[in-house]
């Protein structure tokens, strides 16, 4: 994961950990659901473990919706930041929810997101520090 490269996720925990202020589209509202790089690879991993039997697509991710404002409040905690929040204009084709139905991949793979969304966040903080100067 490179620190530029656009993802709210990695957006607001380098700007959090350089002290810059944190970029919101839009107020805030809308929701999102992430789901840690381990949770989605052991679910391909399962995937391509099932025989010809099994077709796509399947959704994998984490059902568990957060808004923008609660996952930017999450990382401020977590890095100790006190980086301001700048709102700017909410592009056009930004959705104001995603989550994922996972009844499938939880039928069928008996697949489920387990690592939870501060336990994810405290892990990739960690990354990041190592990764750019703060």
């Amino acid at each position: 994961m490179q620190p530029s490269d656009g993802r709210v996720v990695s957006n607001f925990i380098v700007q959090a950990l350089r002290g810059d202020p944190i970029t919101i589209y839009g107020n805030g509202q809308q929701t999102r659901s992430f789901c840690y790089v381990d949770d989605l690879v052991d679910g391909f991993l399962r995937l391509m473990a099932t025989g010809p039997n099994v077709t796509g697509p399947i959704n994998i991710g984490n059902p568990v919706e957060f808004t923008i404002l609660e996952l930017v409040k999450k990382v401020l905690a977590l890095t100790k930041s006190k980086s301001r929040l700048v709102f700017l204009p909410e592009p056009l084709d930004d959705p104001r929810q995603r989550k994922p139905d996972i009844s499938l991949a939880r039928s069928v793979l008996d697949w489920d997101a387990k690592i939870h969304l501060e336990q994810g966040l405290e892990r990739t903080i960690d990354y990041f520090r190592k990764r750019i100067a703060c």
